[in-house]
């Protein structure tokens, strides 16, 4: 009888053991909301091409594929137009802004310098391949090839906000000025759009688009929209430019300062300034 205790310590043990382990998950669960998980890769969820379809028709419903975001069921549609017209600059163009869509930007630059070696004069290949140039902060050599688009083409706003994104980028403030005051004086609303035939490059810092956003304010303030400049001060305020205070004495901002709309918003809040 006196080994019966024994024998009735073992589940016990057993028993703590498991519900220790339990115990354990649990706590490991609710830390799981502070953890990152990868996201899925992209998959392909469209009907492939059908091989009696047009390359017209083909392109269009890539175009339609590439707004929606199924990036692989468009470059499978491009493809298959591509295999039907293999010299058209225009396919090559845009299966590189696809591939530029998923940051695939070793990928995009091949399929741009194809199209510009199909077409020497294809601005928007340029464009985009000095785009993709400048996500690798390559600045230098973005700037180029915008400079090439302009070259052949020097009615795309597009063209001279990208210029003036890599020499922002660069820390060449005067010319990137000039080239954003061409921009606007070809496309007002150049800065509110995104655009769709090619690719808008974004600034690389928090300060560089503050900085963005108070020459944007003032280029406005200069040609007389006041609403949109004042857009961009607020703006370039929260940001934390650190030269906001020059709003005071900029000529640019000299008939905005008499505005009512103005006054109240730098009343809101003093921007952070470095001692």
């Amino acid at each position: 009888m006196s080994s019966c205790p024994r024998v009735l310590l073992v589940p016990v043990s057993l028993l703590a053991v498991f519900f220790c382990a339990l115990s354990t998950v649990g706590s490991a669960q609710v830390s799981h909301s502070e953890q990152v998980q990868i996201k899925p890769p992209l998959l392909r969820t469209i009907d492939p091409p059908a091989p009696d379809a047009t390359a017209s028709d083909l392109e269009a419903r890539a175009e339609q594929l590439r707004r929606e975001k199924l990036y692989l069921d468009a470059l499978d549609y491009y493809r298959a137009a591509l295999a039907k017209e293999p010299n058209s600059p225009s396919l090559l163009n845009k299966i590189g802004i696809t591939d530029l869509m998923m940051q695939r930007n070793r990928e995009a630059k091949k399929w741009f310098d194809q199209a510009i070696k199909v077409d020497r004069k294809f601005a928007d290949a340029y464009n985009n391949r000095g785009v993709a140039l400048y996500e690798e902060q390559k600045y230098g050599a973005a700037v180029k090839d915008y400079r090439r688009a302009i070259a052949i083409d020097g009615t795309s706003a597009s063209f001279f906000s990208n210029l003036g994104a890599a020499l922002f980028a660069k820390k060449e403030f005067e010319p990137a000025v000039a080239a954003y005051e061409h921009a606007v004086e070809l496309d007002p609303d150049v800065f509110e759009r995104t655009s769709r035939g090619g690719v808008q490059a974004q600034l690389p810092s928090p300060g560089d688009r503050a900085h963005y956003d108070y020459t944007v304010a003032k280029l406005y303030a200069k040609m007389g929209f006041s609403d949109r400049s004042l857009e961009y001060l607020r703006k370039a305020m929260e940001e934390g430019y650190k030269d906001f205070k020059n709003v005071y004495k900029d000529v640019e901002f000299a008939e905005l300062r008499k505005d009512k709309r103005f006054v109240e918003l730098v009343a809101t809040k003093t921007p952070a300034l470095p001692e």
